[in-house]
């Protein structure tokens, strides 16, 4: 850092330049902060410029009427289904299309080929099955399709869509009922893979069913893309309709049936006991073990040969999921949300699971409900139900996690809050997207990373010592730092997209909580957020509804934030690059003397005349005193009599403002900056001062605007600066945290001494202390 002197009447002018409007991409300027413009939707009658439903908005709804029988020797399940689908479009439809999500795993699907592959020196069976495929017979059987009459009709099935020709033109505001009548072979999903399926427990011979994308499901016909009929690969995940559903699931005797929506006949279906233990339910505090583990463990030494049917309605979902297990426990309690709405917060999980799911579970499912309703919407739906089913996905009130103990029931920390974190993800997918319905097959993110979002929020609320690997800022820092090629903008749709994980979760998740902390501000941004999930809730909302929504509802102008962190891929990495004190010249001789001679002996210092010094040697003027004039005597830097008065007669001139300016002490820091990374960030600076205070100071990203590449700006300080870091709290994601501080602060890294033998010593990730800690009392 250098002192420069200024005169105190430069310091009280200021000076201005203009700035280019145009946007021009050769520019410094005029282009990151441009409107979006046609890079959204235009409004219309059904969309709105302010990112509301306008006011002819419309979506379609379909109800269904499923008869489905589950084949627990044969892993078969049979359906018929009447769908009713109601055309509240202004179009007059000619053919419907219809998912077949069972056909991902054909063996001939197109899914299964279009991936790369490669060789490992260890090789999972599921890894090897995708190679070699398989010789199955999977995927939808459609035995039928009839209209009401009993009349077939035309269809024609393309990989995971069906087209079904309409025997004559839906006109607008009409109706039309069908049947279809299926079968297929259920998938072992833990080497086939896919959503649903069962698995199998050798140690007992019994299968968990977790039945999901198991019926045909009406596509989305929308305002602004017409059909959905994308195909369905794996990766990206549904856009359906919402309907009303009457499910009916017959099953062996003694499995227990969980699923969407709420069961209408337990009196038929539990135990009297079991029955009891369900209405204390209804009022409990703590989760009321309803099918127990000793009656599980009973049960799963037994195969029944008769059958029960279970009676499911659900109103108002786009989906239907059920879970089918004589190895599962059921516990639950009622939860109550803000509103006054009491929900049955459910757990559903087998024995392997118990020490987790019986103390954890249901109370995840329970504040997950309670903190997603804070931020969004008051939970409308009766129930919600946590499943343990080693592995991950979501669907109207029932979502399937993972979380076991080992056999002698400890488990690891990681285990601990894997499951955690996947109970509060999944059961937070009711909200985005089972009633905020974005379309997963054209943007992942507005689903999975909206709700991430949300996670974190309420991982937060669980444990303030929560260890959330996505949300904070700093989390996303390596995935930003990855070549240009190995990156693609949140805006990506779902089968293009490299790293899955960090694009469509991690990425939106920590950009909504950069906006919430440091860009908007938890008022402004809690507003609009909620906003938006009022306006869009049991509806179909694009990229363009949520960003305007946003912005119309905080006064915030984010198209800047839009294009930085969903349509590029630039990262943010701010770098200050020098630092210049300037302090005033006060004209004082006796103020400015002193430092005078202190600046003029710096600079004649210098190696040769320290090293002369050193050595001892004797200087001509010393030796010989004839040398020694007025000039070897005097002091320069000395006020005088003349100087004093001149000075005296300056400050006499000055206005009282003036005056003033000159009694007080301040420092003036010129800062340079340069936007090394490309992404526009606001600025936080940590100033701390030589007598060890700190201060933060907040600058919006509009600093960048004028200059989007390199930028200088002036803080004047009462206090002396000691040292000055940009972005303290690491809430910018900026990548490069080595050229954020003057002076400079390198970040401390470790490395770690290996044996020439045997590698490093001590505890791995996946260590299990509660198991150490057993053995040790044993």
């Amino acid at each position: 850092m250098r002192k420069i002197y200024v005169s105190v009447f430069a310091l009280l002018l200021g000076s201005g330049a203009f700035a280019q409007n145009d946007n021009n991409p050769k520019s410094n300027h005029g282009n990151k902060f441009e409107q979006l413009g046609q890079m959204l939707a235009d409004p219309n009658e059904y969309r709105s410029a302010s990112g509301a439903p306008g006011p002819k908005y419309w979506q379609q709804k379909a109800d269904y009427d499923i008869s489905a029988t589950l084949d627990d020797d044969k892993q078969r399940l049979d359906g018929v289904e009447t769908i009713t689908y109601y055309n509240n479009s202004p179009d007059p439809l000619t053919y419907m299309w219809i998912q077949l999500d069972e056909n991902q795993h054909k063996k001939d699907g197109e899914s299964s080929k279009f991936d790369e592959s490669k060789m490992k020196d260890k090789m999972t069976l599921r890894e090897l099955q995708g190679i070699m495929g398989h010789n199955l017979d999977l995927g939808d059987h459609i035995v039928s399709i009839k209209d009401e009459a009993g009349n077939p009709l035309t269809y024609i099935i393309n990989e995971t869509m069906m087209r079904v020709e309409l025997p004559q033109t839906l006109k607008p505001g009409a109706k039309f009922k069908f049947k279809i009548a299926w079968w297929y072979n259920i998938s072992d999903r833990l080497t086939i893979g896919g959503r649903g399926g069962y698995e199998y427990f050798p140690e007992d011979k019994n299968y968990l069913y977790t039945m999901a994308q198991w019926y045909p499901r009406m596509a989305v016909y929308s305002d602004f893309q017409g059909w959905q009929n994308k195909q369905f690969t794996g990766r990206g995940e549904f856009a359906l309709t919402f309907g009303d559903f009457k499910v009916h699931l017959n099953v062996p005797a003694d499995h227990f049936v969980g699923g969407t929506g709420v069961c209408s006949n337990y009196a038929q279906t539990l135990t009297a006991a079991q029955l009891h233990r369900w209405e204390q339910a209804q009022t409990a505090k703590e989760p009321v073990e309803i099918v127990t583990l000793a009656e599980v463990k009973k049960q799963m030494q037994g195969h029944a040969t008769a059958r029960k049917t279970w009676d499911f309605h659900a109103e108002n979902v786009r989906d239907f999921a059920w879970v089918s297990s004589r190895r599962v426990v059921w516990d639950a309690m009622a939860t109550h949300i803000d509103g006054g709405k009491t929900v049955m917060a459910m757990s559903i999980y087998g024995p392997e699971a118990y020490p987790l799911y019986r103390r954890y579970s249901t109370k995840l499912v329970a504040h997950t409900l309670k903190v997603y309703s804070k931020h969004t919407f008051p939970y409308p739906y009766p129930a919600a139900t946590s499943v343990e089913a080693s592995n991950g996905m979501e669907y109207p009130m029932i979502c399937f996690n993972n979380g076991r103990a080992d056999k002698d029931g400890t488990y690891s920390e990681a285990v601990k809050y894997a499951m955690t974190g996947v109970i509060i993800h999944e059961v937070g997918h009711n909200f985005f997207p089972m009633i905020v319905n974005s379309d997963e097959r054209q943007w992942t993110w507005m689903d999975e990373g909206l709700n991430t979002f949300c996670q974190f929020l309420a991982e937060q609320e669980w444990d303030n010592k929560y260890p959330s690997q996505r949300g904070p800022a700093a989390k996303i820092v390596d995935y930003m730092k990855l070549p240009a090629d190995q990156l693609e903008p949140i805006m990506t749709n779902s089968e293009n997209i490299v790293r899955f994980g960090p694009n469509a979760y991690a990425k939106p998740a920590t950009a909504l909580n950069i906006l919430r902390e440091t860009v908007m501000g938890r008022s402004l941004f809690d507003y609009a957020f909620k906003t938006y999930a009022h306006r869009w809730a049991f509806k179909h909302p694009t990229p363009t509804d949520f960003f305007r929504t946003m912005e119309d509802a905080s006064a915030v102008d984010l198209d800047w934030f839009w294009r930085g962190w969903f349509y590029g891929i630039d990262p943010v990495d701010i770098s200050l690059d020098s630092v210049k004190y300037y302090r005033l010249d006060t004209k004082n001789p006796e103020v400015e003397g002193s430092y005078n001679k202190a600046m003029a002996d710096k600079n004649m210092q210098h190696i040769s005349a320290t090293r002369n010094k050193e050595e001892g040697i004797k200087f001509a003027v010393e030796g010989d005193t004839s040398l020694q004039d007025f000039y070897g005597k005097y002091d320069k830097f000395a006020a005088t009599p003349l100087s004093k008065k001149s000075y005296q007669t300056l400050y006499d001139a000055l206005s009282p403002e003036e005056k003033k300016f000159y009694e007080n002490k301040n420092f003036f820091y010129e800062l340079d900056l340069s936007n090394k990374g490309g992404c526009v960030m606001p600025l936080i600076i940590e100033w701390t001062y030589t007598d060890g205070t700190k201060e933060v100071e907040r600058i919006s990203a509009y600093i960048w605007r004028k200059n989007e590449k390199n930028i200088t700006k002036v803080f004047a300080k009462t206090k002396e600066v000691k040292s000055i870091k940009i972005d303290p709290f690491k809430e910018t994601a900026d990548i490069d945290e080595n050229n954020n501080s003057w002076p400079r602060e390198y970040t401390p890294s470790r490395f770690e001494l290996f044996k020439s033998q045997g590698g490093p010593r001590g505890a791995s990730s996946g260590s299990n202390p509660m198991k150490e800690s057993l053995q040790k009392s044993n």
